[in-house]
């Protein structure tokens, strides 16, 4: 049985759009159309006139529960990461470190581009009903 969310609930977003791949947005059910669909307002997306919050028909297989908020205060290399950055939460791994930055490469754009600590959180996903943190995460300070 699929995980089914109420108006009002606070989710992650996530699409197969072009230049959203990887990336998951905070929004707002604003109500459930189907089993399979929600409309929701996103928390960090404006609409293109700028005008108000973005809402949306989105689909229920790209629709999770916020993740557990996990403090980390330092990642390594191969850690699998969430980066904040335009708006939304990116997958990646870190790659390197250096002088409290963290060069997060990203698969699906072949780049990699430093951040701070506070701009990363640990990679969550959800799996069956519950959060599963990667095999690849070997951060060894959790706050």
């Amino acid at each position: 049985m699929a995980f089914r969310f109420r108006q009002g609930d606070y989710v992650e977003v996530t699409s197969d759009e072009d230049g959203f791949q990887g990336a998951y947005y905070t929004a707002k059910v604003v109500k459930p159309l189907s089993q399979n669909q929600y409309l929701v307002q996103y928390q960090t997306l404006l609409t293109d006139d700028e005008s108000s919050m973005l809402r949306e028909v989105v689909d229920a297989i790209h629709v999770r529960p916020l993740p557990p908020v996990i403090r980390a205060l330092e990642f390594r290399a191969w850690d699998e990461v969430d980066v904040y950055a335009n708006d939304g939460w990116w997958v990646g791994r870190v790659v390197g470190e250096k002088e409290g930055m963290y060069e997060v490469f990203f698969d699906c754009y072949e780049c990699s581009i430093w951040y701070g600590v506070d701009e990363l959180r640990i990679h969550q996903e959800w799996e069956y009903g519950r959060w599963v943190i990667s095999d690849y995460h070997k951060c060894t300070r959790l706050v």
